[in-house]
This record gives structure tokens, C-alpha cells and sequence, in this order.
């Protein structure tokens, strides 16, 4: 049989299949440097310039015949980082039990080697197949000016990150089959976004949730208390039902509004309660940013800003406040989009819905309390204290600010990070007068603490700011994007935040819809309505 066309596994030991024209005759020896193949006229010069095809192609070919024989040693001197590989290549076998393989490269495309594996791991004497692709880059030694692998975990599996690893056997953790609150089953197949969601559920809830544990090939991540990623099932496990608050129907709503724009994420939480119903990403980096994200909120702030002003007694609705195109603080000028301004007998509720960041910077001064907002944040709308929704989320920050920093708190930027879940929050806290923890799974299944505010906003303040809401809806910067939301019980807030070194900035909004909020960010997609807008609307429709 013609050996560049053939793989083959003798004894349980790795091959690598010779696939591709062109690869030719290759002696591993000569490349890795120990004598033969090469004439000493070309040995003793130090190789420069790009590394060519066919460098390319020999190269790629040696490490896979090194790897697919299970040679880690031999494998790992063909890299640039040899202790990593080294130890990548032997866990291969010896802890992601692959028991054998065939691995076959492809032509090289400059100096990228794309190549394919399969594989079989083997547990307790039962073998499954396991059949990917992945690729490799071959660079120049730095010192020797060889040809080498340039390491990667995604070199052995493509889903493999920077510190993760294969392994295989008994999970700590059974498998979970998560369900709404109405009982349907919730699924990565089905929800994309809620994978890492799910996986965190089962790490944390699994052996609670009564399953039982199977066998499987999975990513062990870099951090403690990130979740595994399963690859592959050996052993079938035994589930147990684990009940969460999602809602099916919102949270495929909320998948289909984020599909339509790059880096999207969107959150939906019922104000009456703080269940969580819809989490949703479209991102290329797979992070969970509707919970974990830390971005400035930009105008969506000033439902909280509004509230600290009118519960003061700085502030009304009904009461002037004045929307100058441009106001200073603290040495620095901030001014409204594209440099509007209001009549002098604006009211305050008008500077709210058109977004009047003057309107609000202006009041500083009669506030006098540089923990002001830090305060409201915190002990009435629950930002900054210890959310435990039931898996990984970030709390949110309104850290204390001076001068030209607390001029920026006013209006989401400067110090202030949140996502949209925390925004989210931030609209139920203001529909229902009362700060309710967000959670994706009930507190009374592992007894978990629930944050708790200090205080509810007083009545007076909890109607004005939602007036001021239904007003941004029905005539102010939401208008566009509220219209198309059936029904008469809605209210929302814009916002845009600059982020430094972005090249546009990122989109906010957020909105209620009887008892459903939402609250989405896309980043670099410009002003609430034009991006994040369209997200809310589709969830709160749902």
C-alpha cells in the first residue's frame, strides 16, 4: 500500500497517516537536530525568513507521527515551548485515554498545517470514537531558526484554551437535565447561549439535583470554579431534574435577538420576584457577559442617578430642570448628543426621556455628597452586594467619585461597570418600588443567602421614575424602539457608553413590559436605539 496515502495503528501505538502530496522522504532525526539529511554547509547557517510550504509540511508531519506514536519526548523538541507540549502530548494518552488513533495531516496553506484525528478512547474496557479537526502554525526558532510547531492546547484539540486540558474518566459532577419553570427541558442544542450556564448548573447542582455519575471525555478549564465542558459521553450517567427559573419561550426570544448582532447580550428578570427568565450572548469569545460582563452602562445609570436626585429632594419630574448643549465639572466638559439642548422650562422628566446628560451633571453641586449615588446603588437597587443567582455573576460597581469622576457616575461612565443583568435589575427595581435579588436557581435548594437591600424606594420616587420611563418610551429617545412593543404598560431608558479605544460606542437599553424587564448591550453598536433597542424589544414582545 502507498505509504502517503495510509495510516495505521499497530499494537495500540499512534501512526500518523501520511496524507497530502508533496511530504515526501522526511528524517525525523536530522530535523530534531541530531545529525543526517542535511549537508554541514547548510546545517552550520542559521535558517532565516519565512518558513516556507514545504518546511511547513515536513515539519507538521514529523510532530504528528511523533504525537500519533505516543513519542512526547520527540514530539515536544518539534515546538517551540517543549515542557508544554511535552506534557500534552503524554496526558493524551495517559489521561484523556486515547487508546489509539490516526491522525492525518492536509496540504499546507503557507505555513498552516490543517490536519484531522481518529481517535478512540477507552474506559473500563468500553471504547468510543472521537473524530475532530484542528491545525497547527509552524514558525522559525527564535534562537536555532529551525522550523518548529508553535504550541498551542488547540493543537491537540481545537477547543482546548490557554491552560485547559483533556481529560477523561468519572466527573465529579452527575449530569443535571435543567428545566424552566414550567417543566420543558432546556438544552445547549436547542439554547447556544445557555451552555455555560448550563455546564456551571451542573458542576454546582448535579450531585444535589440527585443524578448520578456516567463516564466522559471533557475540558478541564484553567480557572477552580470554572465549569468542565463535556466533549464526549463514554457512559451514559443518570440525570437528575434540576427546575430553574427560565422561561423557554422568552429565552428562544431572547437566542433570536441576539443572532442578529455581533458581540450582543441581553438579560430578562421579572420584577416581582428577581427570576431570572432569559440569559442570552452572541459573541465570538463564548463569554457569558449578560451576568459576568463589567462594561460602563452609559444613560441607563440615570434610573438610578433620577432616583438619588428626586429621593434628596433635588429633583422632580414636574420640576424645571435646566438642558444646556454643554456644563463642566470638575475641569471637564460634558455635553448632550450632537449638542442639543431644551427649552429653559424643560422639565426634569423631559431631560430624562431625551437623555439630557446637562439636566442631570448639573445637579452635582446641590446634591454635596460625593457618596451620594455610591448609596442609592447600593442600599435600594442591590448594586454591589453579594448576588448569588445560583452561578457565576458580577455585581455590579458604583464606586465613590470627585470632580470630573462623579460628574461621569451621573451619566454611566467613568468608574461604573455593569452588564445587562444588573441593568436589568436596575428597571425591576424601579417598577416595583423594591430591590429583588436576581436568581436562576431557588435559594431553598442549596440554602444559599439572597442579597438583600437596605431600604425600598419610597412610593413618591418609585412613580416618578417610572413615569419618567413611560415618557422615554412614548416620546422620548425609546420611542422608535417602543412602538413596536404590543402593549400599554411599558416604559425604558437609552444609553451609549464610550469605551477607550473603541472605535464606536456601545449600545444600551432597557425596558418593561408589564411584569418582564429586560436589558441588553451590544458593544460598538452605537446609540441604545440603534442595536440594543431592537434585543429588548424582541424579548419584551416574547
Amino acid at each position: 500500500m502507498n505509504g502517503a496515502a495510509k495510516g495505521a495503528i499497530i499494537g495500540g501505538v499512534f501512526l500518523a497517516m501520511l496524507g497530502g502530496a508533496g511530504y515526501g522522504a522526511y528524517t525525523l532525526v536530522a530535523e530534531a537536530g541530531s545529525g543526517g539529511g542535511q549537508d554541514a554547509a547548510t546545517r552550520s547557517a542559521k535558517e532565516s525568513g519565512p518558513v516556507t510550504e514545504q518546511e511547513a509540511a515536513r515539519t507538521a508531519k514529523a510532530f504528528l507521527d511523533a504525537w500519533a506514536a505516543g513519542d512526547a519526548a520527540t514530539a515536544a523538541r518539534l515546538t517551540n515551548n517543549q515542557q508544554a507540549a511535552q506534557a500534552a502530548v503524554a496526558d493524551y494518552r495517559a489521561k484523556a485515554l486515547v487508546s489509539k488513533a490516526v491522525i492525518t495531516p492536509g496540504a499546507a496553506t503557507g505555513a498552516t498545517v490543517p490536519f484531522t484525528v481518529a481517535a478512540e478512547i477507552t474506559y473500563e474496557g468500553t471504547g468510543k470514537p472521537l473524530a475532530y479537526d484542528s491545525k497547527l502554525t509552524v514558525v522559525r526558532g527564535l534562537t536555532s531558526g529551525k522550523p518548529l510547531v508553535d504550541w498551542q492546547p488547540s493543537v491537540i484539540h481545537p477547543q482546548l484554551g490557554k491552560d485547559e486540558k483533556l481529560r477523561a474518566g468519572a466527573p465529579a459532577a452527575p449530569p443535571v437535565k435543567a428545566v424552566d419553570r414550567n417543566g420543558e427541558e432546556l438544552t445547549a442544542e436547542k439554547y447556544p447561549s445557555l451552555r455555560p450556564v448550563l455546564d456551571q448548573l451542573r458542576q454546582t447542582y448535579g450531585a444535589k439535583a440527585g443524578g448520578r455519575t456516567g463516564a466522559e471525555l471533557w475540558i478541564e478549564p484553567a480557572a477552580q470554579d470554572a465549569p468542565k465542558r463535556t466533549l464526549l459521553t463514554l457512559a451514559e450517567g443518570e440525570p437528575g431534574t434540576l427546575r430553574t427559573t427560565l422561561d423557554a419561550k422568552v429565552q428562544a426570544a431572547a437566542e433570536r435577538a441576539v443572532a442578529r448582532f455581533p458581540e450582543a447580550s441581553v438579560a430578562a428578570v421579572k420584577p416581582s420576584n428577581g427570576h431570572i427568565l432569559a440569559i442570552a450572548n452572541h459573541r465570538k469569545d463564548g463569554f457569558n457577559a449578560a451576568m459576568e460582563g463589567a462594561r460602563a452602562p452609559g444613560s441607563t445609570m440615570k434610573i438610578v442617578t433620577a432616583a438619588m436626585l428626586i429621593d434628596r429632594g433635588k429633583a422632580g419630574a414636574d420640576q424645571p430642570a435646566e438642558c444646556p448643549k454643554e456644563a463642566s465639572w470638575g475641569g471637564r466638559s460634558f455635553h448632550n448628543l450632537k449638542k442639543f439642548d431644551l427649552p429653559a422650562d424643560a422639565t426634569f422628566a423631559t431631560g430624562f426621556a431625551r437623555s439630557c446628560n446637562t439636566s442631570f451633571i448639573k445637579r452635582i453641586d446641590d446634591v454635596r455628597d460625593d457618596a451620594a449615588l455610591s448609596k442609592e446603588a447600593r442600599e435600594v437597587f442591590g448594586i454591589g452586594l453579594d448576588w448569588k443567582t445560583g452561578v457565576r455573576s458580577a455585581d455590579g460597581k458604583v464606586p465613590e467619585a470627585t470632580g470630573a469622576a462623579a460628574a461621569a457616575a451621573y451619566i454611566g461612565q467613568g468608574q461604573i461597570t455593569m452588564n445587562p443583568l444588573n441593568v436589568a435589575s436596575l428597571t425591576a427595581t424601579a417598577r416595583t418600588g423594591r430591590f429583588s435579588q436576581p436568581v436562576i436557581v431557588a435559594p431553598d435548594l442549596d440554602g444559599r443567602p439572597i442579597a438583600r437591600a437596605e431600604r425600598p424606594m419610597k412610593p413618591a420616587v418609585a412613580q416618578q421614575v417610572v413615569r419618567m420611563m413611560k415618557l422615554t418610551a412614548s416620546s422620548g429617545t425609546a420611542a422608535e424602539v417602543m412602538g413596536t412593543v404590543r402593549g400599554s404598560d411599558k416604559g425604558a431608558k437609552t444609553g451609549s457608553a464610550e469605551v477607550d479605544g473603541a472605535a464606536g460606542p456601545d449600545s444600551w437599553f432597557t425596558g418593561f413590559n408589564g411584569d418582564l424587564a429586560a436589558a441588553a448591550m451590544v458593544e460598538g453598536g452605537g446609540h441604545g436605539g440603534d442595536a440594543a433597542g431592537p434585543v429588548v424589544a424582541d424579548v419584551l414582545n416574547s
